[in-house]
């Protein structure tokens, strides 16, 4: 399976290339993979922010204890979980479900009370836990993506959300930085795509039941 091999691949790039950048179509490619993620009940409650402005990238780095990654990376992927619980985004999946799907919304209905009862259901804490994690799941996608079209990438969660939610305005819209992607392409420099992958062994990490 390509996939594999494709996997074995990639890494946590520690170092790019300043000098390349990303494809335009290959851009294309990652933004769909992305938007085909999987989410909880099919909701995707957040919003990816592709940064590419250098002096954008500059202020992000200083929020990132300057780890040369934001810089020297074609593009910086921001998956942006909402931190409020709205009913309008129900609703407008609802509208899209029943568009796309050309099924009448008064039948799904009843599923969208079902999804605003779950999520009202949860604690203030509960909520803010379990929409940063939606996020992860589309950074998985784009992570996998970059490994198929050979476009390196680093996730990070080193960063200081108060300090990228200010500098990209996410406050005032509602949103929240979660976790961060730099992709690009490797430096020849660097050192860490010769180390082997670490990984635990199948017979440690599985159990069959």
């Amino acid at each position: 399976m390509d996939l594999l091999e494709n996997l074995k691949w990639r890494y946590a790039t520690k170092k790019f290339d300043a000098s390349k950048t990303i494809k335009e179509d290959d851009l294309e490619q990652l933004k769909e993979a992305v938007q085909l993620s999987a989410s909880s009940y099919g909701l995707q409650l957040y919003k990816v922010l592709i940064i590419q402005n250098k002096e954008l990238k500059s202020q992000l780095r200083e929020a990132a204890w300057n780890q040369a990654q934001l810089t020297d990376a074609s593009h910086i992927f921001v998956f942006c979980n909402y931190t409020e619980r709205k009913n309008e985004h129900i609703d407008e999946y609802i509208q899209a479900t029943a568009k796309t799907q050309d099924t009448p919304s008064e039948k799904l209905e009843g599923y969208g009370n079902l999804i605003k009862q779950s999520l009202s259901a949860k604690s203030e804490a509960a909520w803010q836990s379990w929409s940063e994690k939606q996020t992860y799941l589309a950074l998985s996608n784009l992570l996998t993506a970059c490994a198929e079209l050979k476009i390196d990438s680093c996730p990070m969660e080193g960063f200081e959300q108060e300090k990228f939610n200010k500098i990209l305005g996410l406050d005032e819209k509602g949103l929240n930085a979660a976790v961060i992607a730099p992709v690009g392409y490797r430096s020849t420099e660097d050192h860490t795509q010769f180390r082997s992958k670490v990984r635990k062994p199948k017979e440690i990490l599985f159990e069959e039941i």
